[in-house]
């Protein structure tokens, strides 16, 4: 029995505005495939590029985890909640929209691009009270190992939302093998490859692509080259 979805880089949705390009590993806005819907409750990763001063103007979320992980550059963040603030590499954003949020992101900078990935996650719980919270993550903490960023427990490592999902960093040289855990039954793993070239569970995997597994216990991880991953545990009932 299939308990496992590949999706390589080149297969992604693509949205070119000019000012923002975006790969949309699930339908998102204009790019629709019914085969690529969500994985469990999470339902957009999309891998975004923002020209120098360029940004989303204030927009409205409803009953959604918002999480944002910059790459690249500064993003400055305002809303509805009194926030702004700016995020860069090294740090991790979210938002509860619960009942019902504005805000607007730009690039702070007039001469650099950003990238950043913008994820959502259905909530186990709606409309609850809006929150933002965001934090600097050590990238020491993810060399050669799994660094957690996010968890369902505020107390936790990490910033937290309203799901049993655990995200996590990992910054591999290359030869590195690591093992990870699911830690609630019923829960899958979603990949996503950010630098270099990785296996998985023997599934050979390039920098940008995706890859989902399920009805697992545990995965192995092993570095072909100095790679980077973001692995992403969530329940796969909605």
């Amino acid at each position: 029995m299939k308990n496992t979805v590949l999706h390589q880089a080149d297969t992604r949705g693509i949205a070119d505005l000019g000012w923002l390009n975006s790969h949309h590993t699930f339908s998102f806005s204009h790019y629709y495939n019914s085969e690529r819907m969500n994985f469990g409750v999470l339902r957009v990763l999309n891998d975004d590029t923002v020209a120098a001063g360029m940004g989303f103007g204030t927009h409205p979320h409803q009953n959604m985890e918002i999480i944002s992980i910059p790459l690249e550059g500064d993003l400055e963040h305002q809303d509805s909640m009194g926030n702004k603030t700016v995020i860069k590499s090294g740090d991790i954003q979210v938002m509860s929209a619960g009942t019902g949020i504005q805000h607007s992101e730009y690039n702070k900078n007039k001469d650099l691009q950003v990238k950043f990935l913008q994820i959502w996650v259905i909530p186990n719980q709606q409309n609850v009270t809006p929150r933002y919270d965001q934090i600097t993550l050590n990238p020491a903490d993810r060399k050669n190992k799994l660094q957690q960023i996010l968890s369902p427990n505020p107390e936790d490592d990490g910033v937290w939302i309203h799901q049993d999902a655990w995200f996590h960093l990992g910054q591999f040289d290359q030869g590195f093998t690591a093992t990870y855990t699911v830690k609630k039954k019923g829960n899958g793993l979603y990949a996503f490859v950010l630098k270099g070239n990785l296996i998985i569970n023997g599934q050979e995997l390039n920098i940008r692509d995706g890859f989902g597994l399920w009805n697992i216990d545990t995965i192995e991880i092993k570095a072909s080259s100095d790679a980077e991953i973001l692995l992403m545990e969530v329940p796969m009932k909605i």
